[in-house]
């Protein structure tokens, strides 16, 4: 006779009457566990907790300096034809008094110079942003009687944590001056700002392009004409006036009179003045002069002892777009320069915003920088931001390899690859 026997197979119903039996004996917390245990939700539910892990380690934007809501704010007074030290005097001084009385302000700061000054206003943390401009704004308002008559106006200007550059770009060259650094720099800002999530790109140093009239007293005198009466011509003649608006099949044209000056030519050919019958130009009176404005500040750039293409791509010190046969570079070079400063907008990744700069900064060298000028990266607030991020991450990994290989020396292997897996 041959004996078998074959275990009950568990139904739907003798599974719910199982745990209805856990549940009246050992409660609602065994009951989850049951569940768990012969269920196929725990592997789901690990899944789903590296996914969601992973996507927030690549996804979440990495940035040097973290969001911190810190509310500042610039106040800038135009105070026209006044010394520093008497705008330091009668605008800066009562007005810092004026800022620092408002709550929940931490620190102000001030910088005076002819014809202006800068009142910075930080407040504490965590204070609301706009609820902080609009107390400076009434405060100012507040006190109108107090400000001097030469005060022309004021503007409040909100500063962000992201108006910091992240990505700093120096055209330098030793042969170049900085005012023609300076025009080829503009060039590449109007090119880069096409690129996304920037939200600022301006240039840094190097002298801007300028007109100068230079008055010849000898001439002046012989003509019998005076300097304003030439400031005069000058204001009188460079300026476009709207004269109105036609319609014509449907299409509205405006018109307007006057013109522009469009070079140093038509500058010279102007009429300042009508003597003996007969018209004076300001090329009889004066030279122009259509170049950089007057030195007011030196910007140089020295190469250091690790110039050249050792740099890896992208970081501090990396000629964008360079090649190994460049001989620009070179330890210990010195050259004029300017810097392209760049600012990303709030909440994108600093990583990817400098990275995508830098790769059109490449395309633009090959067709906007001469062979005389190089463009090396200063500042890179993204591949900084990166390097902390994978420390972290090593350092994190790193920490649960020990606490996972000091579980197992105490506990075993299934607890540890439990406590691994959580």
């Amino acid at each position: 006779m041959v004996n078998s026997s074959h275990e009950p197979v568990e139904t739907r119903e003798d599974q719910a009457v199982t745990l209805t039996n856990v549940r009246s004996k050992h409660g609602l917390t065994n009951a989850i566990v049951h569940v768990f245990l012969h269920s196929n939700l725990s592997l789901v539910l690990i899944v789903l907790s590296v996914a969601l892990g992973l996507a927030a380690l690549f996804l979440t934007p990495r940035e040097e300096d973290p969001q911190i809501v810190v509310p500042l704010a610039d106040v800038f007074v135009q105070f026209p034809g006044h010394s520093a030290e008497e705008v330091e005097q009668l605008v800066t001084a009562p007005l810092e008094k004026v800022l620092y009385h408002i709550d929940g302000v931490e620190y102000v700061y001030s910088m005076s110079r002819r014809d202006q000054a800068i009142v910075t206003v930080r407040y504490y943390v965590g204070q609301d942003r706009e609820r902080s401009l609009v107390k400076i704004s009434k405060r100012i308002d507040e006190n109108m009687d107090t400000i001097p008559a030469g005060v022309t106006g004021w503007v409040v200007k909100p500063v962000e944590i992201d108006d910091v550059p992240i990505l700093n770009l120096t055209l330098t060259s030793d042969t170049a001056d900085d005012h023609a650094l300076r025009r080829v720099a503009e060039e590449l800002v109007n090119r880069l700002a096409a690129v996304k999530n920037i939200s600022r790109a301006y240039v840094i140093g190097g002298r801007k392009r300028q007109v100068s009239v230079y008055l010849d007293p000898d001439r002046l005198e012989a003509y019998d004409i005076s300097p304003l009466e030439i400031e005069y011509a000058l204001k009188a003649s460079n300026v476009t006036i709207s004269a109105g608006r036609f319609t014509r099949n449907d299409t509205v044209f405006d018109v307007e009179a006057g013109e522009a000056f469009a070079d140093s030519e038509e500058l010279n050919d102007l009429v300042v003045a009508v003597k003996n019958g007969r018209p004076v130009s300001l090329k009889d009176v004066a030279r122009v002069v259509d170049g950089p404005e007057e030195v007011t500040n030196y910007t140089r750039h020295v190469w250091g002892s690790a110039a050249g293409f050792e740099n890896e791509w992208g970081t501090v010190g990396w000629v964008v777009g360079g090649e190994s046969e460049t001989t620009n570079v070179q330890p210990g070079r010195e050259g004029c320069a300017v810097t392209i400063a760049i600012a990303k907008k709030k909440g994108t990744n600093a990583v990817w915003v400098a990275r995508d700069v830098i790769r059109k900064a490449e395309e633009l060298t090959r067709e906007v920088v001469p062979d005389d000028m190089d463009l090396v990266i200063t500042r890179n607030f993204g591949q900084s931001a990166d390097e902390k991020v994978n420390e972290l991450v090593e350092s994190l990994v790193v920490a649960i390899i020990i606490v996972i290989a000091l579980m197992t020396l105490g506990l075993g292997w299934r607890e540890s690859l439990v406590v691994a897996v959580a």
